[in-house]
């Protein structure tokens, strides 16, 4: 256990030194667009608007927590991880050192997670100063850090498939980019038709967004949810398992 755990720090230590230098950059950049959201989605379609209740800055929030978790935490493991594999080759290093796939792949997910954690934690300050009434509890915490922790682990699987620079461009058009605004992120998914809903309940996003907003707003946890958020956490990290095996052989 003690050897998986240094493994793990020696994969992600030079992440974290070099986010300790840059912090302020990276996380300005990283709040950009949630901030964007927030004033676009809250301020100028969402004044004296309600949603199941609440008010729809209230609601938009919660939603914005967990598309940050989604968008920084999968970028955070996956853009990093693609430069090092295919520009600067030194992800070759980790191959060919003792350290086994699992601490490889855990390790690069970690860094997406402290990215994801440090993004979404600015935004939850600034959303508590603007809905007082959101509520961070135990449950809160939890749903964000498996949030962040399942799609770190997608952004490691995806960067370990994409074989190119445009290929990772191409993959967030294609699959992050639909999520961002299919997911229940800046709408309550009961307004949508049954069968599209039983689509979006298919996608990480939403089941992060349900369990994100539901503590925050103080409603029914929904456990299934996040136990399906596990799930695809699961699946992302054998998959980045199978691929990392597969690209050593």
């Amino acid at each position: 256990m003690s050897n998986a755990i240094t493994d793990i720090y020696s994969v992600l230590w030079p992440e974290l030194r070099f986010l300790r230098r840059h912090w302020l950059s990276i996380l300005a950049t990283s709040l950009v667009s949630p901030v964007l959201y927030l004033v676009a989605f809250g301020y100028g379609l969402g004044n004296n608007l309600t949603v199941e209740g609440v008010s729809y800055i209230a609601f938009i929030i919660p939603g914005i927590v967990a598309l940050t978790s989604m968008t920084v935490s999968f970028g955070g493991a996956a853009m990093k991880l693609n430069v090092d594999r295919l520009y600067y080759k030194s992800f070759d290093e980790f191959l060919m050192s003792p350290i086994s796939h699992s601490s490889i792949v855990v390790g690069k997910a970690l860094l997406g997670v402290v990215r994801g954690l440090l993004s979404c934690g600015a935004i939850i300050v600034m959303g508590v100063f603007i809905s007082p009434q959101l509520i961070i509890d135990p449950l809160f915490i939890l749903s964000l850090l498996v949030s962040c922790l399942a799609f770190s682990f997608f952004g490691v699987f995806a960067a370990l498939v994409v074989n190119s620079h445009q290929s990772m461009s191409t993959f967030n058009s294609l699959v992050m980019l639909p999520m961002t605004f299919l997911c229940g992120t800046f709408f309550a998914l009961s307004q949508v038709p049954e069968a599209v809903r039983m689509v979006l309940y298919v996608l990480p996003l939403t089941q992060s967004s349900e369990c994100i907003r539901s503590a925050a707003l103080g409603e029914h946890f929904p456990w299934i949810s996040l136990i399906a958020l596990v799930g695809f956490g699961a699946i992302f990290y054998f998959a980045s398992m199978y691929k990392l095996k597969k690209s050593s052989i």
